[in-house]
């Protein structure tokens, strides 16, 4: 899916530069930083600078970078929700994982889902979705 604009739910701010999203975070020690998601759907690679660390497995916070607000979703603890918007102007709701290096995204659009990454097996349940992996 080729999207347009990666936005915040809140102030819907447009929070993709080129090829990545942008998010400010906070790490378990409540040390702050900037993280830059691919933006591409399944690439889960991660630009951070050094001196913003955490650890394999550890739970982070992400922030809108514009407005400051907690992007945690509703479906679970560990995921975090923009909307995205395609050619068409339809707008999505995606969820991703705030887990340091666990792949799981999930974009939804009424009834409809598509999942990708290797641990999405972990947040299923709470999509009320029947596929078996």
């Amino acid at each position: 899916m080729e999207n347009n604009f990666l936005l915040c739910p809140k102030c819907k701010g447009i929070l993709n530069v080129e090829e990545n999203v942008v998010f400010s975070a906070k790490n378990k020690d409540g040390k702050a930083g900037l993280i830059f998601l691919h933006a591409h759907l399944g690439n889960y690679t991660v630009l951070r600078n050094p001196q913003f660390t955490f650890e394999s497995g550890e739970q982070l916070t992400f922030y809108c970078p514009l407005c400051n607000t907690k992007l945690r979703s509703d479906k679970h603890k560990n995921l975090a929700q923009i909307l995205m918007t395609d050619k068409m102007d339809i707008l999505y709701h995606v969820y991703f994982s705030e887990i340091a290096d666990e792949k799981s995204t999930y974009v939804l659009i009424g009834d409809n889902v598509e999942i990708y990454g290797q641990d999405s097996k972990n947040y299923i349940d709470f999509f009320n979705l029947s596929q078996s992996f």
